[in-house]
């Protein structure tokens, strides 16, 4: 299993949300490139990246942060965050990264991400939100009226390599993660499943690996030193 680390930006700087929340904001560093240098130094090969007020307003606002997180180390990264159009997925695929996540687009524009999966292939995944049950959207402020895994299927169809599923109710609560909903995807779908949202311990990270799903991100749990992120690594493997 690999093991993603997150950096969530908001003005250029490394943060986190507890539960989504924009007012639950906690500023955990001003200069994201050096946090992903540590996480590459501590052996991460792969890192995961939210422009969280892209999320709210569907532009770029981090473009030039996240250019110098990809520069600075030779990691795998993939970036999510109001990804709403091609322009914006061809910006961030020419600026070294390697994984664009949908979010929003991919619920309410299906010719949108079909497009955008014609054109990137495997270099799109989608994020996909739950919150009670149901799709979330919108910077997670809104749910949509799709159940979790019958969207899931419908991204499968729709071509889509890998999913980035997270249920929100755990997100930064650091209470674990869900591992019936991440055992229900993995039975249901044929496609790269990452869990995100709570997972918060050595134990999370070995149940999911247990699981046999392909990926698993890191937040909270690693800036609050729950997750000792080489043990992590090594666990994951």
């Amino acid at each position: 299993m690999k093991l993603f680390p997150a950096i969530d930006l908001y003005d250029g700087k490394a943060v986190r949300l507890y539960k989504g929340d924009y007012e639950k904001m906690t500023i955990y560093s001003e200069n994201p490139s050096e946090i992903a240098v540590d996480f590459y130094n501590k052996g991460a090969l792969f890192m995961h990246l939210v422009d969280l007020e892209g999320a709210k307003k569907g532009d770029t606002p981090n473009l030039e942060t996240i250019k110098k997180i990809v520069s600075a180390t030779p990691a795998f990264v993939e970036v999510g965050g109001g990804i709403r159009s091609i322009e914006v997925i061809k910006t961030y695929i020419d600026a070294g990264v390697n994984r664009v996540i949908l979010g929003t687009s991919a619920v309410n524009d299906p010719d949108f991400l079909s497009e955008a999966v014609k054109k990137f292939g495997d270099k799109i995944a989608v994020g996909v939100d739950i919150k009670d049950g149901y799709v979330a959207i919108k910077g997670w402020t809104e749910k949509s009226n799709y159940a979790g895994l019958e969207f899931c299927k419908k991204m499968q169809e729709m071509g889509v390599k890998t999913i980035i599923c997270t249920d929100i109710s755990k997100d930064g609560a650091m209470q674990g993660t869900n591992h019936e909903l991440y055992k229900t995807l993995k039975e249901n779908l044929d496609i790269q499943i990452i869990a995100s949202g709570g997972v918060s311990s050595i134990e999370d990270i070995k149940r999911l690996r247990d699981l046999d799903i392909y990926g698993a991100i890191i937040g909270k749990a690693y800036y609050t030193g729950d997750i000792d992120l080489v043990e992590g690594l090594k666990v994951a493997r």
